[in-house]
């Protein structure tokens, strides 16, 4: 990835827009948005409240992220005075029934925009699932079919993809590392990468 923009950007403040729903499940959204500034606040930077963000947008008519996402970059500066912006678009959320298993899965991707210029600085993906941690179990084929219902039933009743969405969120927008997101100005760890 080409740091040349994001380091001359230099941006210190960063301005989280609700996420895009490409999932069947309504809850991706503010699951998401509610888990995303931690990453970014330990990487250094300062993020804007998103219930303060959330609420300035609502009390201005736009309560939908498509139309969040369609407000011009000048606007967002004149409000917010952020230095970036980041864009999420949630591609995958919730639970599946997959043959013989249920499996959990989010899935995100992101890019964060230079206020000041609408330049390009970073682009990033995540993705976390349930099958990262199954073990094949015994019980035989029936066994593994009432064992898959059961997880298929709790996964929609408690929203097992919201703990997903964390783990998604800090392996899209952690800094360090190939492709990651740079340190903010607040990290004892600026301008090392």
């Amino acid at each position: 990835m080409d740091y040349t923009a994001f380091k001359a950007a230099k941006p210190a403040s960063i301005l989280v827009l609700p996420p895009l729903n490409e999932s069947p499940d309504v809850n991706a959204t503010y699951a998401m948005l509610s888990q995303m500034t931690f990453p970014l606040a330990e990487a250094g930077y300062y993020v804007l409240p998103v219930a303060l963000v959330d609420e300035t947008f609502k009390q201005n008519g736009l309560s939908h992220a498509a139309e969040i996402h369609g407000v011009s970059h000048d606007k967002l500066r004149q409000i917010f005075g952020a230095d970036a912006v980041l864009y999420v678009t949630v591609t995958k959320y919730g639970s599946t029934y997959v043959v013989v298993d249920s499996v959990t899965e989010v899935a995100a991707k992101a890019t964060l925009v230079d206020l000041r210029t609408g330049e390009t600085l970073w682009t990033g993906a995540g993705h976390a699932s349930s099958s990262e941690q199954n073990s094949g179990g015994g019980g035989g084929l029936v066994g593994m079919l009432v064992s898959a219902a059961l997880k298929q039933v709790t996964n929609h009743l408690s929203d097992a993809a919201y703990g997903y969405a964390g783990v998604t969120s800090l392996r899209m927008l952690s800094a360090g590392g190939p492709n990651r997101i740079l340190y903010g100005p607040h990290s004892p760890k600026y301008g090392t990468d």
